[in-house]
């Protein structure tokens, strides 16, 4: 083919982008105009409303849990805490080191048992000192009430015996001092001698006649007396020493049960000034109660204390051990009511207790109706509705609750039965409603809601 030929052909084939009939038509270009307006309009509107429309809260929900009693003549049902009828902290007479601790917490002591022991050399020697001093004291005394020994009498007899002799030869020689003085054949200093001699000679003797009296007589009741003071002194002294000593071993003082252990070896343990610094002296080395021996410490509201009086029967059960059921009897109301709390205090003596319960556990007391109770005022309690105190709203006067249900919060009113462990015995619901625990405090009754993980 020839080549113009070919170039005709290709012209033919080019597209002419100068003729109008290629523009859409006028019609076309309203629609699409409109279709944007459209689209901006409805961002901007969804825009506007999330951020001026109400955000809708947050609530947080639990199920009511329908309940009723397997116990009748229910008259009150309130919660309290399980307590030792009587704690012991264990401490010391003394200050001292821990040389030994033999218990740990949770053990189960004997009356007597050693607990702890502190280092006594100290004390020891004390006690040593004190022993001496009183076995020094006490020799004594037996010398004075013995008396004098034979022995010492016959000595005493044998000095006098003597002194008499040589007084009786210096009175011979005295006289032929004075004769020979008189003759002129001695000096007057010789016959001053001789009578000096005599009359030193008759004290002696004198003297030593006392001493063999003093001996047969022995010593004076007041010297005794003195002795013996002196000796209940020292007694009192070792005594003294010896209950100090003794006091560096520190034994249970009943039977029981171990709660706490507050000293380790090496710390100071002290009677007198207990320090909470870490380091410093320790006021008690362990706590310990009989575990057979325990109540249950309730506060009882004002109104309904009238339902209970002294040795009032009650069925006791705790949150950890529901099924587990215990008797129990009102062994204590305190003579004094709560001023803040307007409640009364009341404990209850548990009176079958076991290895389960334990001390500071929740525990929920039934107290049954007594025989001596009159007909008015006596009542069961019905079954009812379990809900958290947190979910319980005060709205003008009345007890309501806020469930949830169909994405808005609807409220009810209830009328609060009893009290149980963290929540309310309440009529008013039939259980297994979702009832509100956390929401905005200004939620109203058909407010919008949205459950939390939801």
């Amino acid at each position: 083919m020839p080549i113009d030929a070919k170039h005709e052909d290709l012209q033919s084939l080019r597209i002419d982008r100068s003729a109008k009939g290629g523009e859409p038509p006028a019609w076309a270009r309203r629609y699409i105009l409109v279709g944007i307006a459209l689209v901006a309009l409805l961002s901007v509107g969804a825009l506007a409303y999330r951020f001026l429309a109400p955000d809708t809260p947050e609530v947080q929900v639990t199920r009511a849990a329908a309940q009723s009693d397997d116990v009748g003549g229910i008259v009150l049902a309130a919660t309290g805490y399980i307590v030792a009828h009587h704690k012991i902290n264990v401490n010391t007479k003394v200050t001292g080191r821990v040389a030994w601790i033999g218990v740990e917490k949770g053990d189960k002591v004997k009356e007597g048992q050693v607990l702890v022991r502190l280092e006594d050399d100290e004390f020891r020697a004390q006690y040593e000192q004190s022993k001496g001093a009183a076995d020094n004291a006490r020799a004594y005394l037996q010398e004075l009430q013995n008396g004098s020994r034979p022995e010492e009498v016959q000595q005493a007899q044998h000095n006098l015996d003597e002194a008499r002799a040589t007084m009786v030869n210096d009175k011979l020689t005295l006289d032929r001092t004075k004769e020979l003085a008189a003759q002129g054949v001695v000096s007057k200093q010789n016959l001053d001698d001789a009578t000096g001699k005599f009359e030193s000679d008759q004290q002696r003797v004198n003297s030593l006649e006392k001493a063999f009296q003093l001996a047969k007589i022995g010593p004076r009741a007041e010297e005794i007396a003195r002795a013996q003071g002196a000796l209940t002194q020292a007694e009192g002294q070792q005594a003294y020493a010896k209950s100090q000593l003794d006091a560096t071993v520190i034994r249970a003082p009943v039977n029981g049960t171990i709660l706490e252990r507050t000293a380790e070896k090496g710390e100071l343990i002290t009677s007198g000034f207990a320090s909470n610094a870490e380091g410093g002296p320790q006021g008690s080395v362990v706590a310990l109660a009989d575990l057979n021996d325990i109540q249950v410490e309730l506060d009882i509201a004002q109104d309904d204390f009238s339902k209970l009086g002294p040795n009032q029967k009650g069925i006791v059960s705790v949150d950890a051990y529901p099924d587990r059921k215990y008797d129990g009897v009102i062994a204590q109301i305190s003579p004094e009511a709560n001023r803040q709390k307007a409640t009364v205090q009341v404990k209850v003596q548990i009176q079958n207790p076991d290895e389960y319960l334990r001390p500071e556990m929740n525990a929920t007391v039934k107290f049954l109706a007594n025989d001596n109770l009159t007909k008015d005022k006596k009542s069961t309690e019905p079954a009812g509705v379990f809900v958290p105190t947190t979910a319980v709203r005060d709205h003008d006067g009345r007890k309501v609750v806020f469930i949830a249900f169909n994405g808005k919060a609807m409220m009810r009113d209830i009328q609060v039965t009893s009290q149980r462990s963290g929540g309310l015995m309440v009529k008013g619901l039939v259980g297994g409603e979702n009832v509100i625990t956390a929401a905005p405090p200004n939620l109203k009754d058909g407010d919008k809601i949205k459950i939390k993980g939801q």
